[in-house]
């Protein structure tokens, strides 16, 4: 009768699991799914090559763990078994993130790019006002964003403060520590 218990409570806590999985899912599906959003051959590149990781290893990483922490007896008062489910919901509602912008990426061809003004994937050279210094940036997508290589979000405030502006303009963008202001020196590919 004990053991009849304990598979009922783990069939439910089963059932729970897969309903918050299959809703992030959905959640997800309609949150990037819609979106299409630009990227260089190199981000889509790195994208497609952690969803193929995510869904290859990643999911056998996770069902041992899960195996593994079934093992350990009662699976109603085993933590290590919630937790290693808990992680598998959150891995596959990343694997649903990764899909759908994969789906709607877009290559940008660098030769289209039009150098009059700041758009995605710009490499633009820009007068800091106050510091009276230069910094080069590279605007790309979200996912592509990395600060160290001098790549910065189109969405960042200092992404969307720039785009459209031409050579000589002065870019003024409210960012959180305060009103700053940019001049366009170059722009280049």
């Amino acid at each position: 009768m004990l053991f009849n218990d304990c598979y009922q409570k783990i069939a439910k806590l089963e059932m729970s699991i897969i309903f918050a999985v299959s809703l992030y899912i959905t959640i997800f599906k309609r949150k990037y799914m819609s979106n299409i959003k630009y990227y260089t051959e190199e981000g889509l590149q790195k994208l497609k090559e952690e969803l193929e990781h995510l869904k290859s290893k990643g999911r056998s990483d996770m069902a041992r763990q899960i195996a593994e922490a079934r093992e350990k007896g009662d699976l109603s008062e085993n933590a290590e078994y919630d937790a290693a489910k808990e992680a598998q919901g959150m891995m596959e509602a990343k694997i649903a993130k990764l899909e759908g912008a994969v789906g709607n990426a877009r290559i940008l061809d660098k030769s289209q790019i039009d150098l009059s003004k700041v758009m995605i994937l710009s490499k633009v050279t820009v007068l800091n006002k106050k510091l009276n210094k230069e910094f080069t940036y590279t605007i790309v997508s979200e996912e592509e964003a990395n600060f160290k290589e001098k790549k910065i979000s189109i969405s960042s405030p200092i992404g969307r403060g720039l785009i459209g502006k031409k050579i000589g303009e002065v870019a003024k963008i409210k960012v959180p520590a305060g009103l700053m202001e940019f001049e366009i020196k170059n722009i280049a590919v």
